[in-house]
């Protein structure tokens, strides 16, 4: 018998834990190219160039370059363009930004006495928006499946292979579905049933209270569910991604310079993450009515809102082979995300028997479940780095970049994350990212341009496909003003499932091309 426990006020339930995801994992792990024009007109490979407030964020040894005080703003303009093809026809959708996209200086105190060979200590502090979740993806196409999958799947699957028990799906007299919904996610049976968590049950239910699927025997516990979706039509299907936030980074810096010929430096780094998306899948079908009342159209809606603090820290070195040839190593600790996730879902739907009147179903709990708190530990790594100084005329630099994602981890293992984290394993793998960057001045102008490439950190190489990016720009030198632009441009391919669920994992090819206008004014102090 069920009992109905409120812990908070009505309309949230705490749960244990949420049904986590790969992307949710490398969502955290993974940074835009961000920072000055400078920096990214040159795609970012100055991790032996130094002497930029972005240099930072590859090589802390790279405020050591600096030989006066500096500090600099830049601002972003980032327009983001998706095709989906879903089942043949395309849709596209635009997303338009424009963020401060980074802030910071570097102070620099030289030592004169010339006995001591550690002749500078620089101070820097940074704040760089390191991801914008700006953006929006439409998928529409016709399906052979429905997506009664994802319910059935929850509903006869995650009880230990065994069905949910009727009591979770069933309202009893004088319940609601915000009792019962509530009831699953905040006060779940765990002892009775070890193998069931709130989440699942809570698919089950949505799913019958919206009469996708039924009870096959209405006495039998172990009995299964079925469909209520007419089998063998056609699906039209829609999907509508629409996502916001940002996850930014705050570094404090220091580094030292011995003999001007090597190069030390450390980060710490405060992380800061708030995402919200909100989902919309809808499907229709025209089947053919029967006798029993069957399903025509869905409607599922789903809120989530992930927002949290992360850890990390950094190591650098660059070291002066020559005095035009530079080597560079750096090391960018795991980040330690302590994270807290909200969601919210509604169903809707329609259906109809021949003969009868059309039946709508209200499967909205108006309940937010607010889940506990947990660790996301991303995957470090390591960048290796070359530069070339030609006086005073340009520079050309090569940067490479390994990091593992599949050791992206969540934490406790013993709140249920164990699945999840096999799945990263097994999904996810080690990848490199190139960059190339050259710089040629003219007088007070300096030209530049990029490259930049990272391959999928998924072992199939299609969920999210490589990278490639180009970048172009330019700067002026007043003197104790600078003033920088760069263009940048990326593509990226991804397919990626609408739902996390294995009874249903239709995904649409979206093709991703990101248009970036980056300006940065430095002062020289």
């Amino acid at each position: 018998m069920k009992k109905i426990f409120f812990l908070f006020i009505t309309g949230l339930t705490v749960s244990a834990s949420y049904s986590q995801e790969v992307s949710d994992a490398l969502r955290y792990s993974q940074e835009n190219l961000t920072g000055t024009a400078r920096y990214r007109a040159m795609s970012g490979a100055f991790g032996a160039v130094g002497g930029d407030i972005s240099s930072l964020s590859v090589n802390p040894a790279g405020s050591a370059i600096f030989n006066s005080n500096q500090v600099g703003f830049s601002f972003s303009n980032q327009n983001i363009k998706n095709n989906s093809n879903y089942f043949g026809p395309q849709t596209t959708d635009k997303e338009n930004s424009f963020i401060l996209n980074q802030a910071g200086g570097v102070f620099v105190f030289k030592n004169h006495n010339p006995n001591v060979k550690w002749n500078k200590i620089s101070i820097g502090a940074t704040y760089e928006n390191t991801n914008n979740f700006n953006n929006e993806v439409f998928s529409a196409g016709t399906a052979n499946n429905s997506v009664d999958g994802y319910f059935l799947d929850y509903a006869n699957y995650s009880n230990g292979g065994a069905p949910v028990p009727q009591e979770f799906v069933t309202l009893q007299p004088n319940e609601t579905l915000s009792d019962l919904y509530q009831y699953l996610g905040s006060n779940f049976p765990n002892g009775q049933y070890p193998n069931l968590n709130g989440f699942s049950a809570q698919q089950a239910l949505l799913g019958n209270i919206g009469h996708i699927i039924g009870i096959d025997e209405a006495n039998n516990p172990n009995s299964t569910y079925s469909t209520n979706v007419p089998k063998n039509g056609k699906y039209y299907q829609t999907n509508d991604i629409y996502t916001r936030g940002y996850n930014s980074k705050v570094s404090f810096n220091i580094a030292t310079s011995y003999k001007d010929r090597l190069y030390l430096g450390a980060n710490l780094n405060l992380h800061i993450t708030d995402y919200r998306r909100s989902t919309s899948f809808y499907e229709y079908n025209n089947s053919p009515l029967q006798s029993n009342a069957t399903i025509s159209s869905i409607s599922f809606n789903n809120d989530l809102y992930t927002y949290g603090n992360g850890f990390s820290f950094q190591l650098g070195a660059i070291g002066k082979v020559t005095n035009n040839f530079r080597l560079g190593v750096a090391y960018e600790s795991n980040t330690w995300y302590e994270l807290y996730d909200e969601l919210s879902q509604s169903v809707y739907t329609t259906s109809q028997a021949a003969g009868g009147s059309i039946l709508n179903a209200n499967a909205n709990p108006n309940v937010v479940n607010v889940y506990e708190r947990y660790t996301l530990q991303t995957p470090d790594k390591w960048t290796f780095s070359a530069a070339y100084i030609f006086g005073k005329s340009g520079l050309l630099s090569i940067d490479y970049g390994i990091r593992n994602y599949g050791n992206a981890k969540f934490k406790p293992a013993n709140a249920g994350f164990g699945g999840i984290n096999n799945q990263i394993d097994n999904t996810l793998t080690s990848t490199g990212e190139l960059r190339i960057g050259g710089e040629y001045k003219i007088k007070q102008l300096s030209l530049r341009g990029g490259y930049r490439y990272e391959g999928s950190p998924y072992k199939n190489g299609i969920t999210v496909g490589d990278l490639n990016s180009y970048s172009a720009g330019l700067g002026y030198n007043f003197g104790s003003t600078k003033l920088d632009l760069a263009y940048s441009y990326l593509e990226r391919k991804s397919k990626e499932a609408f739902l996390a669920s294995p009874g249903f994992t239709n995904g649409a090819n979206i093709t991703s091309k990101l248009n970036n206008v980056t300006m940065t004014l430095l002062f020289e102090l």
